[in-house]
């Protein structure tokens, strides 16, 4: 399965995104408003500055206190942003997200994000094909 199927299977609200200075109490907001792990730090909606996930949060608050939360997002988010493209297999995007240790993957084409997918988009997309191909075998071997 790729990228692209994993997309259009999403509902088609967007990418969240959040511009540089943001504070991280107005992130925090957003995040539980939206029930979503990670926002993109992005100045225009397109470049993907950062990406700011509950985790980030969670660091800053334990090494700061409630302190940090007046601290804008690029200072916290996560910088060394790995993306995919549409045409990536689900596979090699979960060997990525796998050996990287994160859970949220922007999809750019042409310098510009199209979407973001989560480890739980990629799953579940994992699962519905061999769902699919589990029918497939199971009708081979019955004769259907």
């Amino acid at each position: 399965m790729l990228v692209q199927q994993i997309l259009k299977s999403k509902s088609d609200d967007g990418v969240v995104t959040i511009a540089p200075g943001t504070r991280l109490e107005e992130a925090a907001t957003l995040l539980a408003q939206r029930k979503i792990g990670a926002v993109v730090v992005s100045p225009d909606g397109k470049a993907v500055a950062g990406i700011l996930s509950e985790r980030d949060i969670v660091r800053e608050l334990a090494a700061r206190g409630a302190a940090c939360m007046a601290t804008g997002v690029d200072e916290v988010m996560t910088r060394d942003i790995v993306t995919c493209a549409r045409s990536d297999s689900s596979e090699a995007v979960l060997a990525m997200m796998t050996k990287g240790r994160f859970r949220h993957l922007p999809v750019v084409e042409g310098g510009e994000m199209v979407g973001l997918i989560s480890i739980g988009d990629v799953v579940k997309a994992q699962l519905s094909e061999l769902a699919m191909e589990k029918e497939a075998l199971e009708s081979m071997i019955k004769g259907f």
